[in-house]
């Protein structure tokens, strides 16, 4: 299971006036913003971010500057991947540890979109131990046990939410590392990379 949600794309005029400067060729620009605020690349423009984005990361230092913030919600297994990705992105996680007894358990809690019925009835006996545990801290906060019995039990299917920031550059490596991944999550994450504004011409670069 993954959740993508309240993506932001920022950034762009900046990026593609920097991608001029070797050049000096800023007269050339011919990219506006439309009615709506959204930044709407000009025949110019276009043609040279997207030359500069196949030439190689060598040449399209720019697209580390077209950024990217979403919301993703995704299990601790996938974020354990995703880590490969630190450099260049930044996220901010909710906290297991000072949040983990703040609400009830219950399977929702857990990605189990692909489990069988005996997974699934072992993953109910886990979710109500956990929720024992939970009630035995919030009542005596003192008795450590129970938090750490949490923590410790805690399965790699529970999801978690992280605010992340990457940039057009990270994506692309992303993208043709994961699209053929068996993890589902990973193809609904680079369907989400190809829905990205200019995506097809900025980050599929190797079709």
């Amino acid at each position: 299971m993954i959740k993508i949600e309240r993506t932001s794309v920022m950034n762009f005029e900046n990026a593609i006036r920097g991608a001029r400067n070797p050049m000096n060729s800023w007269a050339k620009m011919d990219s506006f913003f439309d009615s709506e605020d959204n930044f709407v690349f000009g025949e110019n423009d276009i043609d040279l971010a997207k030359r500069l984005a196949k030439a190689g990361s060598d040449h399209r230092k720019f697209l580390r500057q077209i950024f990217v913030s979403v919301d993703i919600t995704a299990p601790l297994y996938w974020w354990k991947e995703f880590d490969t990705y630190k450099v260049g992105t930044v996220a901010n996680s909710c906290s297991t540890m000072h949040k983990i007894h703040t609400k009830p358990f219950e399977r929702d809690d857990f990605s189990h979109d692909r489990m069988t019925p005996d997974a699934l009835e072992a993953l109910d006996a886990l979710v109500a131990y956990l929720e024992s545990e939970r009630l035995k801290f919030v009542e005596n906060k003192d008795e450590r046990s129970h938090w750490h019995n949490m923590i410790q039990l805690l399965p790699s299917s529970f999801n978690q939410m992280r605010t992340v920031t990457l940039n057009y550059e990270n994506l692309i490596g992303i993208y043709y590392a994961r699209r053929n991944h068996k993890l589902a999550e990973w193809h609904t994450l680079c369907d989400w990379i190809m829905s990205l504004p200019y995506a097809k011409d900025l980050i599929a670069v190797k079709e």
